[in-house]
């Protein structure tokens, strides 16, 4: 049996505080196999952009991973020299994030962003470099991208930077993207546009990739399984279609009935009670607990992970699961 792309073993990301450690990831465990789409999903401060981070070794000081493993095509990536970790990302592994101007210099042309990105891990001519980044242009849907490449990033759209940050993340072909909530900033109609080029590019290089993201609309239309995270940890993960028909947490029910799409016009929004808790007090057992109807003196315990088949979810009172058609 083929290794998996990416195994990701007790993770733990601390931020170390004047009131205390955040735990930003606590413990994070999942696989990702080659050409697979991974949707990671949970609200703001769950920790998911900080375990996209982590596996790239981009986590800022005084962050740091405490524990656990990143083994990428078998090769634990913690502990690794950051001459070597530059080497791999880009790449390797490649990241779009949300803003797409956190990658784009706004003082260079796209032409020299785009050479530099291909020059930072091969020895390339000009002309080829050129022709190699209007290519990856075309590919995200630029149009004219013979003209446009000598524009800078002011020059574009919002959505045209962020299919521009795309295309210099696909330069070398990575065999792993990590994409961090890239379409939040966008309208709809961008949103369906660039997710279904990315849903395109991954089937055409067999790439896998990671999708950030609090929206389940979205991760239910690109991944192949869900990670729900919670409070720094993987509350419940597994199969797409399964865990969105049949939730067995409370909290992955709680953030699908959040979603307009499930009341009617006029309808009050139904939301999970409460806020997220601080990462630097978390509740002792089941962070969910304070928020959730079906806790009780049981969840001061953290549940165990229990596993069904593809599934996996931590629960002391799972829902029941659902029967599907």
């Amino acid at each position: 049996m083929t290794a998996a792309l990416l195994e990701v073993r007790g993770l733990k990301t601390h931020f170390p505080t004047s009131s205390g450690i955040a735990r930003a990831v606590d413990g994070v465990s999942f696989t990702l196999e080659r050409g697979e789409v991974l949707g990671l999903v949970g609200e703001s401060g769950s920790g998911k952009s900080v375990t996209g981070f982590s596996l790239i070794g981009l986590v800022d000081e005084p962050g740091r991973i405490v524990d656990g493993e990143i083994r990428f095509e078998g090769r634990d990536l913690v502990g690794q020299p950051t001459k070597e970790l530059r080497r791999i990302r880009g790449r390797d592994i490649a990241m779009v994030f949300q803003d797409p101007m956190m990658t784009l210099n706004p003082v260079l042309s796209i032409a020299t962003q785009m050479h530099l990105a291909l020059e930072a891990h091969e020895k390339i001519g000009k002309e080829e470099a050129r022709q190699r980044s209007i290519e990856a242009l075309a590919r995200v849907g630029i149009p004219s991208p013979e003209g446009r490449i000598d524009s800078f990033p002011h020059q574009f759209s919002g959505g045209m930077r962020q299919r521009v940050a795309i295309a210099i993340a696909l330069l070398h072909r990575p065999k792993l993207i990590i994409a961090d909530e890239p379409t939040t900033a966008l309208d709809v109609s961008i949103q369906a546009q660039i997710l279904a080029e990315m849903k395109a590019l991954v089937k055409e290089f067999g790439m896998a990739m990671i999708w950030i993201s609090h929206d389940l609309a979205t991760v239910s239309s690109i991944a192949d399984r869900i990670a729900v995270m919670y409070a720094g940890r993987i509350v419940e993960a597994g199969p797409v279609g399964q865990v969105l028909r049949s939730p067995r947490h409370p909290y992955t029910q709680g953030l699908l009935d959040s979603l307009p799409t499930r009341t009617s016009p006029g309808e009050e929004l139904a939301q999970i009670p409460g806020t997220t808790p601080s990462l630097i007090n978390l509740p002792s057992g089941c962070a969910f607990a304070p928020r959730c109807a079906r806790a009780n003196a049981e969840c001061a315990v953290i549940p165990e992970e229990v596993y069904e088949d593809a599934r996996r979810f931590r629960c002391h009172h799972p829902l029941p699961e659902r029967s599907t058609p």
